[in-house]
């Protein structure tokens, strides 16, 4: 499973806004628009999200 789309899983379950999660991780708003886009995450970006993922913030 690709980091979007963990990203898009934990939106859907959780109702978080993309925006918000976005804000939350990584403080850009933008990052799950950017990253459907092709965007591609770094390795800090990648360990951030899958860090908030899953503690399921």
């Amino acid at each position: 499973m690709t980091l979007l789309n963990q990203i898009e899983h934990y939106l859907h379950r959780t109702g978080v806004a993309e925006t918000t999660f976005g804000r939350r991780v990584v403080n850009d708003p933008r990052l799950v628009g950017d990253l459907r886009r092709g965007r591609r995450p770094g390795p800090d970006m990648q360990a951030r999200v899958a860090a908030v993922i899953g503690q399921g913030a």
